[in-house]
């Protein structure tokens, strides 16, 4: 087993979804690192990506971006080190962009809390300059050139391409939490800490299809299964409930949602409880992570 240790807390961390890399957002730097997991080839091809890449001790917007050599550690292969704290990071579909959510104080602007780091350029920037609310969470759309946005009160699509608002969805919690797209794209989960969810439906409308409260807490995290039509939320009332989750292709038809199992193990640490979950890419498995310090694997 291996341990990576770290100056900072660690607060986010992503698997690339192509490359053998894990990006650990920590304190004011994002390290990349390849655990040497998984199918050889791949963890080969990535040393190799990361080798003939050309921008090394580069500094871009007031980011600065430091390839490692593999003789000066076996594991990390790159820093991206910004000017402020990082909270959320998030990888798009092809492995290459790398979302970054920062927490700015009060004090200072927020025109630089969503960074997008470009991986094979090692270019960075601020596209969102005239944001307004703190930024809590960000989502790649899986398979469209389309970013969202969630503030405390709103959610926000952005077309990358076009650099432009194409929808701002309507919320009825007071303070979103997490929020997380469903793998076809058409549909998106919204948590808030007043213990509500927001099922919105893309085709239909810009306010949610459906409003659960199937918590009595805040809710941390809620999280679509990749392959399996499943979510779950986990919530300080320590549960993690998953759903059974029917979208369908034909539009006249409205998706269905049934809760079907509450999973609890976590014990309470200051009147927290379950933090954050991810299902398995392809077993009906969830791990949640706890304020008790530990992190449980609820299989089937």
């Amino acid at each position: 087993m291996n341990v990576f240790t770290f100056d900072k807390p660690v607060v986010s961390i992503q698997w690339n979804p192509v490359l053998s890399l894990l990006a650990v957002a920590t304190g004011t730097q994002i390290v990349m690192i390849n655990p040497k997991l998984g199918e050889n080839a791949k963890v080969i091809f990535t040393d190799e990506f990361i080798k003939q890449l050309t921008y090394e001790s580069s500094t871009n917007d007031d980011c600065q971006w430091t390839k490692i050599s593999e003789e000066t550690d076996k594991y990390i292969r790159l820093t991206v080190t910004h000017s402020i704290p990082i909270r959320q990071i998030e990888w798009q579909a092809r492995g290459d962009y790398l979302g970054c959510v920062a927490a700015p104080r009060s004090d200072q602007s927020q025109s630089k809390s969503i960074c997008i780091h470009h991986l094979s350029k090692g270019r960075s920037q601020y596209p969102f300059k005239q944001l307004k609310g703190a930024v809590q969470h960000v989502r790649f759309h899986p398979t469209k050139p389309i970013f969202v946005i969630a503030t405390q009160h709103s959610i926000k699509i952005y077309h990358l391409l076009k650099q432009q608002l194409i929808k701002r969805l309507y919320v009825n919690t007071k303070w979103i939490s997490s929020i997380d797209i469903h793998p076809l794209g058409d549909n998106i989960l919204c948590g808030g800490y007043d213990s509500k969810i927001n099922w919105f439906d893309l085709d239909l409308s810009v306010k949610p299809y459906e409003t659960y409260r199937y918590h009595k807490r805040a809710i941390r995290c809620v999280r679509y299964h990749s392959k399996l039509p499943l979510f779950a939320s986990t919530s300080d009332d320590g549960t993690c409930i998953i759903s059974h989750c029917s979208v369908y292709s034909d539009l006249l038809k409205n998706p269905m949602i049934v809760p079907v199992k509450i999973l609890r193990g976590h014990q309470f640490s200051n009147d927290l409880s379950m933090l954050d979950c991810v299902f398995h890419p392809t077993q009906p498995w969830i791990f949640t992570s706890g304020a008790d310090s530990t992190i449980r694997l609820f299989t089937n």
